[in-house]
């Protein structure tokens, strides 16, 4: 070996050592956070650069000046079927799976510092407000927020592979659970999937006992039908009441209670599974015309999904980590969706059985073959 060779040899191997050394969990996990909103909130959530996958991209203090199609605001609001955001990318033409971590909050009303779903996007959504959660399932034009056309999408979720979540630094907030208005409280267990020109969002009652177990995040493969089951329908806007659902992965087989374990992905694509998801009643169910529910949506620009570099705001850090409607129909308890009613089977990118793998300061996802949305 030549002096060259063996001095470049040396130099990787002495770079290797140091980045194995690299931590990859933090001393708090995200889900382990508080903040007030908005008083307390940080600039930053996520404040631990130094970890494999490096620092959060975008940030937590949203405003008006932070509102607009460039934003990189980072904190959710979730409070009703007019007035929610989605995960979706900062820039165009991205894969999900690729890009969990930089997820930026969009949303379909103005005041919250974000950017707004462009009109249209939205082509039938329903919201349901079960005892313990309240949840959105509808039909999107991916491609309107950034998301590439055929991408099947994947999931966020407060934990993540490192307990840092997807995105990084990524808070939710909702009015849901206190009766409206400015009285917000933080939700400490939620996922979105999103992918296939559709999606679910589930928030959980921070005050029930059973919210981590609504709210459960490592049924990734698996996608919507199974993890927030629902009757809802393209074309169609509704928001209902609705009774729970089962815990994602628990079924009822001949009158016993089994619980589903997703297997690995070195076992290759799901292809079947072992039951149905049951289908939760609702009722009380309200229509709207979707030019009423997002009536802001219509200022927003055609072009609105090509997003520019994030915007410049400065602000510094505030806050610190501490541990009615009409009746008009009702839905069956256990139906199986199809295709052709909602998204087909699926492709799915994990984040949770994601493999942790050094590659600069990176943390690799794997992509697999999955149940997705049906």
């Amino acid at each position: 070996m030549s002096k060259k060779l063996a001095a470049l040899a040396a130099l990787s191997t002495s770079a290797v050592g140091v980045m194995a050394q690299q931590s990859t969990f933090p001393a708090t996990p995200l889900a382990s956070k508080r903040f007030a909103y908005p008083t307390g909130l940080p600039y930053q959530a996520d404040t631990e650069s130094h970890l494999i996958r490096g620092g959060q991209s975008g940030y937590n203090i949203c405003n008006s000046t932070t509102a607009g199609q460039d934003s990189m605001c980072q904190t959710n609001i979730f409070n009703s079927i007019d007035d929610f955001c989605l995960w979706g990318p900062p820039e165009p033409n991205m894969v999900v799976g690729d890009h969990e971590g930089e997820m930026v909050a969009w949303c379909t009303k103005e005041g919250h510092g974000t950017r707004l779903i462009p009109e249209g996007a939205l082509t039938g959504v329903q919201w349901i407000r079960a005892p313990a959660y309240v949840s959105v399932v509808g039909f999107i034009d991916q491609t309107k927020i950034n998301i590439r056309a055929g991408d099947w999408g994947g999931e966020m979720d407060p934990h993540g592979a490192d307990l840092r979540g997807n995105p990084l630094g990524g808070l939710l907030y909702s009015n849901a659970f206190t009766g409206g208005g400015e009285n917000y409280v933080q939700v400490i267990e939620w996922h979105n999937f999103i992918g296939g020109n559709s999606f679910c969002f589930k928030a959980c009652d921070p005050a029930g006992s059973d919210d981590d177990k609504f709210c459960e995040h490592v049924f990734d493969r698996i996608g919507c039908a199974y993890n927030v089951p629902s009757a809802a329908r393209d074309g169609v806007f509704e928001s209902c009441e609705g009774e729970n659902q089962d815990f994602p992965g628990t079924y009822t087989l001949n009158g016993q209670v089994m619980t589903y374990t997703q297997p690995p992905e070195a076992l290759g694509a799901i292809s079947t599974m072992p039951y149905t998801a049951r289908v939760p009643a609702s009722s009380n169910c309200r229509s709207y015309d979707s030019t009423s529910l997002f009536a802001a949506l219509a200022t927003v620009r055609p072009d609105a999904g090509v997003s520019a570099s994030s915007s410049g705001v400065s602000a510094s850090a505030s806050g610190s980590a501490t541990g009615t409607a009409s009746s008009s129909r009702s839905t069956g308890a256990s139906a199986s969706s199809s295709a052709s009613g909602s998204a087909a089977n699926a492709q799915n990118t994990s984040n949770d059985a994601v493999t942790l793998a050094i590659s600069g300061v990176s943390v690799l996802g794997v992509v697999f073959s999955a149940l997705f949305l049906s």
